[in-house]
């Protein structure tokens, strides 16, 4: 016989062999499918009234010495701090924030020449019972602050936390009915919901004091600081499954 008719032959008897005796391979199905999501927003706002003050403020002065310096401002933040326990403000809401000495020098004769040292110091205090806020920067400016370099009002953090719940669920109730009355509109049918997010703040509300109030002492016009009200607002989005 031929030998390239053996060869052929030897080639067929192989593949039968093979495909006869190999087990058969799993083949694995992938469907995939196009999911329609339906998603809405919804806003949550609760309007209050602050309880809480936060004012930084402290002293700046140069003297010719360091020692002189700080010495005097030291002496400043003991009477601030003297006044601010009178007032009853508790001990972990007066913290320092800010403590710095440097040199000050006079250019106008070639080669710098040091004439003093700053020194500045802040003091951060916290006023949970707002209606002193005003005593607070009064009896402080009193003492020798010279600086109020921020005043800002908030709302207690646990009523704050509370105030968000608040605000939450409103926006929550806010986003479902939308999300029905806007699909039953389309011809939509809602599922399940799939996802939430939430975007919420109450940044404190800041103020300004102008700056002939401070350094006055004990002969300048009283502080008067009004805390209006501020808005505690959540924004959440929901995202349905639909069907």
């Amino acid at each position: 016989m031929n030998s390239w008719w053996v060869k052929l032959i030897a080639v067929f008897i192989l593949a039968f062999l093979f495909l006869k005796f190999t087990p058969s391979l799993p083949i694995t199905s992938v469907v995939t499918q196009k999911q329609d999501l339906f998603t809405i927003s919804g806003e949550g706002k609760v309007t209050v009234v602050p309880d809480t003050g936060i004012v930084t403020l402290g002293v700046n002065l140069t003297r010719p010495t360091v020692k002189a310096a700080q010495s005097e401002v030291n002496g400043i933040i003991d009477k601030v701090i003297s006044g601010l326990k009178q007032l009853n403000i508790d001990s972990k809401d007066i913290k320092t924030e800010n403590y710095s000495v440097y040199p000050e020098y006079d250019y106008t004769s070639g080669a710098p020449r040091v004439t003093g040292y700053r020194v500045s110091a802040d003091l951060r205090i916290t006023v949970r019972e707002l209606d002193k806020l005003n005593q607070v920067i009064d009896s402080s400016t009193s003492a020798g602050a010279n600086t109020v370099s921020g005043i800002s009002l908030t709302v207690d953090e646990k009523r704050s936390d509370e105030l968000k719940n608040q605000a939450r669920e409103e926006a929550v109730r806010q986003a479902k009915t939308k999300a029905e009355n806007l699909s039953r509109a389309a011809g939509i049918n809602l599922g399940k919901i799939i996802n939430i997010r939430e975007d919420n703040g109450t940044a404190p509300v800041p103020l300004l004091l102008a700056a002939d109030k401070v350094g006055r002492g004990g002969g300048g016009e009283s502080t008067q600081i009004q805390p209006g009200s501020t808005d505690i607002v959540s924004n959440i989005t929901l995202t349905y499954e639909t069907r």
